[in-house]
């Protein structure tokens, strides 16, 4: 059993979807959480009283706006003033929008790579220094399969997910000896609230039904022909902050049913 107690962990993105779920096993396996992301306000509180009476840890929410850099520091600042240094961050938050790139409107362009790729240089470079004062730490990006493939109409986010996994490795080479893992996990098509709003859009570009997109475009390129579970990308997660991933670094996990085996 995986054992986290004691240790801090912010999780950007994670009101819902594949956040929410990487929240809930670390604050399972002991971990004190920050939770981050957009929603309603009721909701939101829910979550936090669910999951802290479930687990017993603290749970605390930041709606901190991962396009904004002070904002991010006030993230870091207040985990760190209310739970301590973090030990473990998962850079999860993420945005999508789809079209051919001569109708791709540039303020959309400018969000995805500030949410997909520069929110997780700013968080990363806030909490490195504590982790390697600590001789310990766990950064897991949240990428996609297309940090290493492409799909066409989604110019933004295949260039900061490709971007991701750079970064991902950089910092991996550059904090190897301070006892601070750094990886990427690449999940396919998982059913989120992301993928959903961003099906209507898919079918309109290419002139598809919406259960084309489904059936034709997502899951054709996953061999298993099934969406990827926000749990069993949580749980890959969890075992990357665990003491038998010490010597895994700088690596990126595909979960995408077999998608990038092509």
């Amino acid at each position: 059993m995986i054992d986290l107690s004691g240790k801090t962990a912010i999780v950007t993105g994670s009101t819902s979807g594949i956040g929410k779920a990487i929240a809930g096993q670390l604050a399972h396996a002991g971990a004190n959480v920050m939770i981050n992301g957009f929603g309603d306000p009721a909701e939101i509180s829910r979550i936090i009283k669910d999951l802290s009476a479930a687990s017993g840890q603290t749970i605390l929410y930041s709606p901190a706006d991962m396009r904004k850099s002070d904002e991010i520091k006030m993230l870091v600042d207040q985990t760190t003033a209310s739970l301590g240094a973090v030990d473990i961050l998962i850079n999860n938050a993420g945005i999508q929008y789809v079209s051919p790139l001569e109708d791709f409107p540039p303020e959309q362009w400018d969000a995805i790579l500030d949410i997909n790729l520069t929110s997780s240089f700013h968080t990363t470079r806030l909490c490195l220094g504590a982790m390697k004062r600590a001789g310990w730490g766990r950064v897991v990006n949240i990428a996609s399969a297309h940090s290493t493939v492409a799909s066409p109409y989604k110019s933004a986010y295949v260039a900061a997910k490709h971007g991701l996994l750079g970064l991902t490795k950089t910092v991996a080479l550059e904090c190897a000896t301070d006892g601070v893992t750094v990886n990427a996990v690449s999940p396919g098509y998982v059913l989120t609230d992301l993928v959903v709003r961003q099906i209507p859009d898919t079918a309109k570009a290419r002139g598809l039904t919406e259960e084309a997109v489904k059936n034709d475009v997502m899951l054709a390129s996953q061999p298993t022909k099934k969406f990827v579970a926000a749990e069993d990308i949580a749980k890959s997660v969890l075992f990357l902050c665990s003491s038998s991933a010490d010597n895994i670094t700088g690596a990126n996990l595909a979960i995408d049913g077999g998608w990038t085996a092509h």
